[in-house]
């Protein structure tokens, strides 16, 4: 019979979707048997509506058959098979959808009814190039099919680009046989490697384990066959070959919640994403609507070893209709929440006609949103009920939420505000900002907060000395992005964020505020010495209204705070970012005093008093001392 040429298009558009379409060769599998359940869905929806199919959804199934001395791999299905017309308009006719055809004109009275209405329908192949595919790996492809109600079986053959042939066939039953004969391996590719039998399962279990119909193959297996009971001879064994079920067809997300045990979840994460660890929450979700879809998604209890690395990949897997598109979709998850691990299956999205990528779709941002507040949800209801699990995932992922807040520009500040927990005054225990402001005092204007490398040290900040008389609680910040979080959070309900550090708390009584002004006049000399001593050390000298026990401190000026500077110079090291040094003396302290004295009658001495105090306050702040070398032998001078 004279070969036939491609209906649509032209050569061209043939080697574009074999060779530019798909990114991995491996996933022609998948688009083959993907096809071959939809073929056993058509089959098993008529067999609910036309008695004389004589099967039931037990009786379907696809078949995988390898034959590596001859380079042969067949994928076979009992489905409904094609007439010669069908074969010539679905594979003789590049991106002709029967799948698509199919599901539009089949009539809502034909449907299947469930409560509420007629039962949806879910079909996989909705563009008609997924069959084209096998030509990747594929010298030649042959397709025998005979369709449900007819006697007759039809060949489909072709080569590729140079077009098919359709011949008379036999096939005892109905469905579908693709025979596929596998390229000879070159250089860059070991095509080889798509018939061995672990390749092949290895390929099922990643791509097409949640299709509903079983997939089936010979599996090679050993068993012994004579024990010869002696130590010199070992047990001799034989190959046989077994038929078994590759998929497991039905995953958990698509069982009802209260048919799953939390023990199952559980190890279905484990086995699924390769962890060691159970998960702190599984997070459940049927959604129907504009969009319908199910998601199991799982909060880790530990951090991957590269989770906080720039190799890290955000993402869930994506399924539609239980056949796996992508292993990791970034655009499901926002990187604020990039440590949730999980799947996504809906038959709604729209995908591009590889099924590789997806299309941004409307249904795809409803799904993401849906998500990203449905965590939200759970980890404040986790930090409700269950603290100790919550503060077990913060430890682990706190700082990630941290990053949230200042991505952007502070654009999800308002989402993850709440899921925040800090080391405080108040307690051993960790609070939120929530819990922070429901213990203010009537007058407390602000929500203060300190930073140091620990909470001991900042505990001993002398900074916080006026705060803590006050009866005020204080926030420790001990991570060197907090206090960038909360100079974008700015406020929390209402009340403006404020370090101990800052010369503008406005604590002072009336009558305080004119013994400060006395004692500024007093000293006004005193704070010039000490400004011309330390000269650009300093950008200026002031008398403290926090200090209580201690004769000084160092405070930053303007915008960038030390622990600011800290983490800049960490990061860039270049930058050589410097916060603006503030040296406060405490006016009522023995040793200001001594210096206001020796400054008239030793000024030498008080020129090294007022090194080593600043020298004290650099170290009391958490900064290192420039020349350690200088200060030792300040300190050995006043000794001696």
């Amino acid at each position: 019979m004279a070969k036939k040429a491609f209906k649509a298009e032209s050569k061209r558009l043939l080697d574009l979707m074999i060779n530019s379409i798909y990114t991995h060769k491996e996933i022609f599998l998948r688009e083959i048997i993907s096809n071959a359940s939809d073929a056993l869905d058509k089959l098993c929806y008529k067999a609910l509506t036309d008695q004389s199919v004589g099967m039931s959804r037990e009786d379907f199934q696809i078949f995988i058959k390898r034959d590596e001395k001859n380079r042969l791999l067949t994928v076979s299905d009992n489905g409904i098979g094609m007439t010669r017309e069908e074969l010539e308009n679905n594979l003789g006719t590049i991106a002709k959808s029967g799948s698509l055809d199919f599901k539009q004109n089949l009539k809502q009275s034909e449907l299947p009814q469930q409560e509420g209405g007629p039962a949806p329908i879910d079909i996989i192949g909705q563009f008609g190039v997924g069959f084209y595919s096998a030509f990747m790996v594929s010298n030649k492809v042959t397709v025998i099919s005979r369709a449900w109600g007819e006697e007759q079986a039809w060949k489909w053959e072709s080569s590729g680009t140079d077009g098919y042939i359709i011949t008379e066939a036999q096939r005892d039953t109905v469905g579908t046989d693709v025979i596929m004969e596998i390229k000879p391996d070159t250089e860059e590719e070991d095509y080889s490697r798509f018939l061995k039998e672990y390749t092949i399962v290895d390929l099922v279990k990643k791509y097409s384990d949640y299709i509903r119909y079983p997939i089936k193959m010979e599996r090679e297996k050993r068993r012994t066959v004579e024990d010869t009971g002696s130590e010199d001879k070992p047990p001799k064994t034989e190959t046989y070959y077994e038929v078994e079920t590759l998929n497991s067809m039905v995953p958990v997300w698509q069982r009802n919640k209260n048919e799953v045990k939390e023990e199952e979840y559980y190890a279905f994460y484990r086995d699924k994403f390769f962890d060691f660890f159970d998960p702190i929450k599984a997070i459940h979700i049927d959604a129907e609507g504009t969009v319908s879809y199910r998601a199991l998604l799982f909060i880790p209890s530990k951090a991957s070893y590269d989770y906080y690395t720039k190799d890290y990949k955000r993402g869930l897997q994506l399924y539609s209709s239980g056949v796996l598109i992508m292993d990791k979709c970034e655009e499901l998850i926002p990187e604020h929440f990039r440590f949730v691990r999980g799947v996504v299956d809906s038959p709604d999205l729209s995908l591009n006609i590889s099924r590789e990528m997806l299309q941004h779709s409307r249904q795809l941002k409803i799904i993401a949103n849906n998500i990203e507040k449905k965590i939200r949800n759970e980890l404040l209801k986790l930090q409700k009920d269950e603290r100790e699990k919550y503060e077990e995932f913060y430890s682990q992922f706190g700082l990630q939420l941290k990053y949230g807040v200042l991505q952007d520009y502070g654009r999800e500040k308002d989402n993850l505000k709440d899921l925040l927990l800090f080391a405080s005054s108040h307690s051993d225990k960790l609070t939120t900002l929530a819990e922070y402001r429901a213990r203010m005092k009537e007058d407390q204007k602000d929500i203060y907060y300190a930073t140091g490398e620990t909470v001991a040290l900042i505990q001993a900040l002398p900074q916080a000395e006026r705060i803590r008389e006050m009866g005020y609680e204080i926030l420790y910040f001990t991570h060197e992005v907090d206090e960038f979080v909360a100079q974008t959070l700015m406020t929390y309900d209402g009340k403006p964020f404020k370090s101990v550090n800052r010369d503008d708390l406005d604590l002072d009584t009336e009558e305080e505020k004119e013994k400060f002004k006395k004692q500024e006049e007093e000293l006004k000399d005193l704070l010039t010495f000490v400004k011309d001593t330390l000269g650009d050390s300093v950008k200026r000298v002031t008398l403290s209204r926090k200090l209580r026990s201690q004769p000084a401190c160092l405070t930053a000026g303007g915008y960038l705070s030390f622990e600011m500077e800290k983490y800049l110079n960490s990061v860039q090291p270049d930058a050589r970012a410097k916060a603006e040094r503030v040296l406060e003396l405490n006016a009522d302290h023995p040793v200001i005093l001594k210096m206001k004295e020796l400054q008239t009658s030793d000024p030498e001495k008080a020129k090294k008093y007022a090194s080593i105090l600043y020298h004290q306050a650099e170290l009391m702040a958490g900064l290192t001392v420039e020349n350690p070398a200088e200060y030792s032998e300040l300190i050995f001078s006043l000794m001696e």
